[in-house]
């Protein structure tokens, strides 16, 4: 190997050519045998280099953000297991002719709640129209990624000619990859939650909350209290998406009853099973929001 002092002399008696120097070094010369830091994989990903990995799941996303123009969101939330009605019907179709009782009534179940999946597929494409068309601000879909109601959010945008959505996907061992309607170069899989989060209420400016599980409650639950305390200064409106579902599991009044929030805090969400309902919801107080910044 040719020492950084054989290569200055080199320089010095004039043996310097096009394309071999840069900033004083003969390029293909000095090829270390010791491995740069940020190519070490082993340091990387050990529990020391946390904070490096935190670091990046916040920068690099926020610079692909910038660079594809990504600045307001509407982050749709729901189960990742509601099928759409095609697989929901088939699937009960080969539970019937199986003969198996308790397969009926599970591909019932899936049928019924089939309904969220096409009520978000079809809310997210008006959405996604409603903001391509217009001369305002962009407004992008975003989901976590995955399938069920987040597929059925990020496929209603991908329907519409132009239409964009964003997918921030996370690292489970249970959980595929991105569903294939994320837009090209806005897909993005976190490790840490907390990271993935940021990015969701980030850029939110408004949020639709369909039937969901413990994933679903959580981060509903996050965005509400950041909205209750004013953490986030910025007005969001927040659907819920399906009365029935949400009536039987959220029983907010009682909280008022027992004094642990307020009454006007009942006012940080609306109620819907309709999405005409919701669409004009969200679009009248998302201009109303422009028209006040």
């Amino acid at each position: 190997m040719v020492s950084r002092v054989d290569a200055k002399a080199a320089l010095a008696q004039g043996q310097e050519q096009s394309g071999e120097v840069e900033n004083g070094d003969l390029l293909g010369v000095f090829m270390s045998s010791v491995e740069k830091a940020y190519k070490n994989l082993d340091f990387l990903n050990s529990p020391e280099a946390r904070t490096i990995r935190i670091l990046c799941e916040y920068e690099e996303p926020r610079q692909r953000f910038e660079k594809k123009g990504v600045e307001n969101t509407i982050v749709l939330f729901g189960s990742a297991r509601t099928l759409s009605h095609e697989q929901a019907t088939e699937l009960l179709a080969e539970a019937e002719a199986s003969g198996d009782d308790d397969a009926v009534a599970e591909a019932k179940q899936k049928v019924r709640h089939s309904q969220y999946y096409e009520d978000a597929r079809e809310l997210s494409k008006r959405i996604t129209a409603w903001s391509v068309e217009r001369a305002g601000a962009d407004y992008l879909i975003c989901t976590g990624g995955g399938p069920g109601i987040m597929e059925a959010g990020n496929r209603g945008a991908s329907e519409v000619p132009g239409g964009r959505s964003v997918g921030l996907g996370i690292s489970l061992p249970f959980e595929e990859d991105l569903n294939p309607f994320v837009t090209d170069g806005l897909g993005f899989e976190f490790h840490y939650f907390f990271t993935r989060k940021y990015w969701f209420m980030y850029l939110a400016k408004a949020l639709v909350v369909c039937p969901g599980g413990f994933g679903t409650l959580d981060e509903f639950a996050e965005l509400l209290t950041l909205v209750q305390t004013q953490k986030i200064k910025k007005p969001v409106p927040i659907v819920l998406f399906g009365k029935q579902y949400w009536s039987d599991i959220l029983n907010v009044e009682k909280m008022v009853e027992w004094g642990t929030i307020s009454a006007k805090d009942l006012d940080l969400f609306y109620y819907t099973d309709s999405v005409a309902e919701a669409f004009s919801y969200l679009t009248t107080a998302l201009e109303r929001n422009e028209e006040a910044r």
